[in-house]
C-alpha cells in the first residue's frame, strides 16, 4: 500500500488547524489520522494535536490481542476514541484559553486490505475503485440531518448557510459515540480521507481524473490540495491518499 499525507492553510486562514498523520504499528497494522479543529481562537489547533498525538499513543501501545479481530478492533477503537474525547474535554474545562475547543476525528485502522474507521464530524472518507465512488462516512451535520429527513434536497444542501454546522465532535461533551464503517479494499483502489476544505471544494469527478493521472501519489495528493486552493481555498486542507495495489 502507498500512501501520501498533506495539509495546507489554504488562502484565507491565519492558523492550520488541521492535523494529519499515518503510523506504522510494529506489528502489521497501520493507522491514518485526521482530526479538522474547531472554535477558531479557542484552539482548534490544540484539540486537533491532542487527537493526533493521543490517537498515537494508544495505537504503538496496543497489543496485537487488541487488534487481532474484528471485535476486538472496534473495541480498541471505542474505548481509545472515549479516553481520548475525555482527556479534550478535560484540557477545554481546565484551560481557559481552550474552552469550547473540539474536533472532527477519522482514525482508519488498515490490516492488510480490511480497514476498519471509526467517525465522528463532517470530515470524510472516499472509496474510489476503476467503476465505482463511493462516500463512506455520514457527516454528523445539521444539513445532512435535514437531507435524511427529506427537508432539503443535496443541492439545496451545498450552498445551506448553515453547512458547516456540525453536531458531534471530538472534545466538547463529556462522552463521545463515534460511527464505525468497515471498508475492503479492492486491487488498484484508492481511499481519499480529508476535511471539509477539500470536500467542500472538488467533486468526486474531480477527485477521480486527479487519482487516474499518470503521477506519483505525492503529486496526486499536493494536486488535491492545489484544485482546492485554485477553487477559493477559503478552509485549512488536508488529505491522506492511500492506494491498493497490492493483489488479493
Amino acid at each position: 500500500m502507498k500512501f501520501t499525507v498533506e495539509s495546507d492553510i489554504g488562502r484565507k486562514r491565519m492558523v492550520n488547524e488541521d492535523r494529519v498523520a499515518f503510523i506504522e504499528h510494529p506489528d502489521r497494522f497501520k493507522l491514518a489520522i485526521l482530526a479538522d479543529g474547531m472554535g477558531g481562537h479557542n484552539a482548534g489547533d490544540v484539540a486537533s494535536e491532542m487527537a493526533i498525538e493521543e490517537m498515537r499513543a494508544y495505537f504503538l501501545n496496543a497489543s496485537l490481542t487488541q487488534l487481532d479481530s474484528k471485535q476486538t478492533k472496534e473495541q480498541w477503537m471505542l474505548e481509545t476514541i472515549q479516553s481520548v474525547n475525555e482527556k479534550i474535554y478535560t484540557h477545554s474545562l481546565t484551560n481557559e484559553s481552550c474552552k469550547g475547543m473540539g474536533t472532527t476525528l477519522i482514525a482508519m485502522l488498515i490490516d492488510g486490505q480490511d480497514c476498519l474507521i471509526g467517525h465522528i464530524g463532517d470530515s470524510r472518507v472516499y472509496y474510489f475503485t476503476s467503476e465505482t465512488v463511493s462516500l463512506i462516512t455520514r457527516d454528523h451535520s445539521y444539513v445532512n440531518f435535514l437531507v435524511e429527513y427529506g427537508e432539503i434536497s443535496e443541492e439545496e444542501a451545498a450552498n445551506h448557510p448553515q453547512k458547516n454546522f456540525i453536531v458531534k465532535s471530538l472534545g466538547t461533551e463529556s462522552s463521545i459515540e463515534p460511527d464505525f464503517y468497515e471498508l475492503h479494499l479492492e486491487p488498484a483502489s484508492n481511499v481519499v480521507i480529508c476535511s471539509d476544505g477539500l470536500s467542500n471544494k472538488l467533486t468526486t469527478e474531480e477527485m477521480a481524473a486527479i487519482l487516474t493521472l499518470p503521477l506519483s501519489i505525492d503529486e496526486k495528493g499536493k494536486k488535491l490540495i492545489q484544485l482546492a486552493n485554485d477553487s477559493g481555498g477559503e478552509d485549512n486542507i488536508s488529505v491522506i491518499l492511500l492506494a491498493n495495489d497490492e493483489e488479493v
